[in-house]
């Protein structure tokens, strides 16, 4: 079982599980737990390879269905049916799968810094990487793809905040995790079909030149998904725009993806300049 807690456990409130990026933590959540904690009963997780949680390499079969189905053992052990899921980067990963195979536990689901594909840029440093992964520490490895998908000044603390993290993850773990990588599209290309009445919300940031663009096309032809792209933020949105981020995920949640999209669109435009050097 995934090392695991549950934040509340007020019956008259719905729940919404975290799930974090590779290398991540439930800390990457700190700044929503606060503002989630008032309206809901908040889950939160660590994936299987990271913290206290079992070992990639205890199953046989380690993948993303069988990420997602540990995720899915967690809600079954509390006695949770249907929640509303959180996800960034892998997250988002990882939620997509959960609306794959069962898209009847998701009451909705925001998805930041999402991933739909693999794209050539992101084909190629997966590549190098292969290829460098033997001899390479993997620190340095996470370390330069944090520094490619978080390149801007204004990331700086959450790339901190991501690599800091991932420092205490075992080389094992990591490389478990970035076998499976290439399998990010079938995670999503089931879920215009299996999700398609699960209100979704895609919160991108405006400086997440990996996948904004992939995502912004690929949801065109996905039924009940919105999104927001959050000015002053790169691919780590919850963190670089907490309030915002906070803001519209709530909103979205709360009216299970009935809110306005001129309402989510104005919660998501960032007031401070912001240095996007």
């Amino acid at each position: 079982m995934l090392e695991y807690k549950v934040l509340g456990d007020n019956p008259a409130k719905e729940n919404v599980v975290l799930l974090h990026g590779i290398g991540g933590s439930a800390n990457i959540f700190f700044p929503q737990i606060k503002a989630y904690k008032e309206h809901f009963n908040v889950i939160v997780l660590h994936l299987r390879g990271h913290k206290k949680s079992p070992s990639v390499h205890d199953v046989d079969d380690f993948s993303f269905h069988r990420a997602a189905q540990d995720v899915l053992d967690v809600l079954d052990e509390v006695g949770v049916e249907k929640a509303h899921f959180v996800g960034i980067s892998l997250g988002s990963v990882l939620t997509h799968q959960i609306l794959a195979i069962a898209p009847e536990r998701v009451e909705s689901a925001v998805l930041g810094g999402a991933i739909t594909k693999m794209n050539l840029t992101s084909k190629f440093l997966f590549t190098v990487g292969k290829l460098c992964k033997n001899f390479m520490p993997h620190m340095w490895l996470y370390s330069l793809f944090a520094r490619i998908l978080m390149p801007r000044e204004n990331h700086r603390e959450s790339r901190n905040a991501f690599i800091k993290e991932a420092s205490q993850m075992k080389r094992e773990e990591f490389m478990g995790w970035y076998d499976i990588v290439h399998n990010v599209r079938g995670t999503y290309s089931p879920v215009p079909k299996t999700a398609a009445h699960v209100p979704k919300l895609y919160v991108m940031g405006e400086g997440d030149h990996m996948f904004k663009r992939d995502v912004t096309k690929d949801i065109q032809n996905t039924p009940n998904s919105r999104l927001i792209i959050v000015s002053g933020a790169g691919h780590v949105v919850n963190l670089d725009q907490t309030e915002a981020f906070n803001e519209c995920s709530l909103a979205f949640m709360q009216s299970r993806g009935g809110v306005q999209q001129s309402t989510l669109d104005e919660k998501a435009k960032v007031t401070e300049q912001v240095n996007e050097q």
